[in-house]
C-alpha cells in the first residue's frame, strides 16, 4: 500500500518524508487556505519535496472551464494530479485530460458506479470518502470493497485512494481489502506507529538500563 499525506502543510510533508513513508500528497482548497504561503508558491514547494503525485483540486464546474484550469495546474510540476469532483461535466473533462496524459484524481466518490464511470473515463485515481459515509451511518469500508472487486473483475488500472480517513483502523481495513493508497491526515499518520505497549516496553528497558552498573 502507498501512503499519501492529506495536507498542504510543508512542515508536515517534510516530517513524513523524513520517515520514508511519503508516496504522495493530496490537497484541496480548504487545506491550502489554512497555509500562509500564496498558492502559486505553495504548490511548487510541495511538489519539490514529494516524490510521487501531488493532487491539486480544480474549482471550475463545467468541462470547458475545468480543462484549461487543469492544464494550467498540470504545468506547475510533472507530478501534479488534478482533482476533479465526480460530475457529468467532470467526466467530460477527465476524458479530455486523460487523453492528453494528465493524471486525474476523481474525488468525492460515494458509490461504486461513480468510481466505475471515473475509471472508464480515464481517471488515474479515484478517491472514495469513507469517513464521510461513516458519519452518516453508512458503511464506508464496504464501498472500498465493492470498488476493489469491480476494478479487479474488469482489470481496470485506476488506483483506489481511500480518503477521509478518520483513524488507524481505517488504514488497516483498507490494506486488508487491498486498496492501492490511503491518504491520511498527519495526526492519524503519526498514530500508525504508536502503541501503548511499545511505550511501556521502552520505559521498562530504560528503567532497567539505569540499574546496570557501569
Amino acid at each position: 500500500m502507498k501512503f499519501f499525506l492529506d495536507t498542504a502543510n510543508l512542515a508536515e510533508i517534510r516530517e513524513v518524508a523524513g520517515w520514508g513513508m511519503l508516496d504522495g500528497v493530496t490537497t484541496n482548497p480548504s487545506l491550502a487556505a489554512k497555509e500562509s504561503q500564496p498558492f502559486d508558491e505553495l504548490i511548487p514547494a510541495i511538489c519539490a519535496v514529494v516524490p510521487g503525485p501531488v493532487s491539486v483540486e480544480c474549482v471550475s464546474e463545467t468541462a470547458d472551464r475545468i480543462v484549461p484550469e487543469a492544464r494550467a495546474l498540470a504545468k506547475i510540476a510533472p507530478n501534479i494530479a488534478v482533482k476533479i469532483p465526480i460530475t457529468l461535466e467532470g467526466l467530460k473533462a477527465t476524458k479530455i485530460l486523460a487523453g492528453e496524459g494528465i493524471m486525474v484524481n476523481t474525488t468525492l466518490i460515494f458509490s461504486p458506479t461513480q468510481a466505475l464511470f471515473a475509471a472508464k473515463a480515464g481517471a488515474r485515481f479515484v478517491s472514495p470518502f469513507i469517513g464521510r459515509l461513516d458519519d452518516v451511518s453508512q458503511e464506508g469500508m464496504g464501498l472500498i470493497q465493492e470498488i476493489a472487486t469491480i476494478f479487479e473483475n474488469y482489470r481496470l488500472a485506476t488506483e483506489i485512494i481511500v480518503a477521509s480517513i478518520r483513524h488507524p483502523r481505517h488504514v488497516v481495513d483498507a490494506a486488508l481489502i487491498g486498496a492501492d493508497i490511503c491518504t491520511i491526515p498527519f495526526s492519524v499518520m503519526a498514530k500508525l506507529v504508536q502503541h501503548p505497549l511499545t511505550d511501556i516496553g521502552i520505559e521498562r528497558f530504560l528503567k532497567d538500563w539505569g540499574k546496570v552498573k557501569k
